[in-house]
């Protein structure tokens, strides 16, 4: 998106007499964007012309409602109204709407969507002309090295392209086009529903706002056709599984030189045998023998990026955890690594041979002589509920 800056600022004695555009549509500065939608909707509907005729009152402020709403819905006219206010917009030519047909024109269907199928949807208030492009959608899966590191991936697509028999201009042949005499070239017809008059997409034209005298019979006129694509996706160090990526412009071509739509790709990272991600640590349950535990070792550990040796030390507990700092997955945001905390899980073996259960027999009997203070005050405590019982 191309950001302009502005490198003035309003005098106070030049300051607007305009109404803010929040307060005109009574939502606060931080509203999102289905916000806006919901209070222009309510406001068009109360203030609607054809609902409220001869009422001067209501006219105005039916203008004043869509103007905030043609601005605040757009976000390069949005950041320069919170910079620089109504001058600012002055100086990108903006000047509201002078009339009530000048909003007919610019918003196009959008009031026919209000009593039915989406809002303000992709094929609303673009005007007259076809809609852009339909977006596509491709899942991408890739596993958790991948996702740490970042990979790219080739996908298959198809999607509609300009019509190779008629190079997208819809015509076999000669006769080229006309105005559409159901529209009168608009690309909408305007009808009275009740109180209210609905814009809606010219049917003879399909808002295109002129007519093929002779139709390419690859495409039936429409000038685009299905071909299969190779796209090339980068996915980003740090995505999480479930995430989205939007490749803007990739999606079906739109008719008659409109936009293109987008392209969806959603991430699924698939589970890994060793490894679980919990944000950007990554958690590795390892198995030790009751030796180690018992008496500390040196062991070598795997991580995403590679191998770490671990010191365990004399005496852990079974399901206590070691951090390894900077071994985790890296942030999307700012690429800092988590950690790897690795939780050691005491094995006991389930089999014995006879010298290690002469062993064990041996330190046992040692135990029952030198039994530590932690383990002397529980054997109190259970005998003292015991007794109560």
């Amino acid at each position: 998106m191309l950001r302009l800056s502005w490198g003035f600022k309003p005098a106070l004695g030049a300051m607007s007499t305009k109404q803010d555009y929040y307060s005109i549509l009574g939502i606060p500065r931080d509203a999102d964007e289905s916000q806006v939608k919901r209070a222009y909707r309510a406001m068009a509907m109360k203030y609607h012309p054809d609902k409220n005729p001869g009422d001067p009152d209501a006219e105005r402020n039916f203008k004043n409602a869509s103007e905030a709403y043609e601005v605040l819905r757009d976000p390069e006219k949005r950041r320069i109204y919170d910079s620089y206010g109504h001058e600012g917009l002055d100086r990108t030519g903006f000047h509201g709407f002078s009339n009530v047909d000048d909003i007919f024109s610019a918003f196009g269907d959008i009031f026919g969507g209000f009593f039915g199928g989406d809002v303000f949807g992709e094929r609303f208030g673009r005007g007259a002309g076809p809609p852009r492009g339909r977006s596509l959608r491709v899942a991408v899966e890739i596993d958790l090295r991948e996702a740490a590191r970042g990979v790219t991936r080739k996908v298959e697509i198809s999607r509609r392209e300009r019509c190779g028999e008629c190079s997208g201009t819809g015509e076999a042949g000669g006769g080229g086009r006309s105005t559409c005499r159901y529209c009168g070239g608009r690309g909408r017809v305007v009808q009275n529903q009740g109180w209210l008059r609905v814009a809606t997409t010219c049917p003879n034209c399909a808002g295109r706002g002129s007519v093929i005298a002779n139709p390419c019979s690859k495409c039936s006129g429409n000038g685009l056709e299905h071909k299969k694509r190779e796209i090339s996706i980068t996915v980003p160090a740090g995505v999480e599984s479930g995430q989205q990526m939007r490749l803007s412009g990739e999606g079906d071509y739109g008719e008659n030189g409109a936009p293109p739509g987008d392209l969806y790709v959603q991430i699924h990272v698939k589970e890994h045998p060793l490894f679980e991600r919990h944000g950007d640590d990554v958690i590795f349950r390892m198995p030790i023998s009751f030796t180690q535990a018992a008496l500390g070792d040196e062991v070598e550990v795997p991580t995403i990026w590679g191998k770490s040796t671990l010191r365990i030390s004399e005496g852990t507990q079974s399901g206590s955890t070691f951090r390894l700092k900077g071994e985790g997955m890296p942030a999307l945001q700012n690429g800092r690594k988590g950690d790897e905390i690795v939780v050691v899980i005491v094995d006991v073996p389930r089999k014995l041979s006879a010298r290690q259960r002469e062993l064990l027999q041996e330190l046992a009997a040692t135990e029952k002589k030198n039994i530590t203070p932690q383990r002397r005050r529980f054997f109190e405590t259970v005998k003292d509920y015991l007794k109560n019982l």
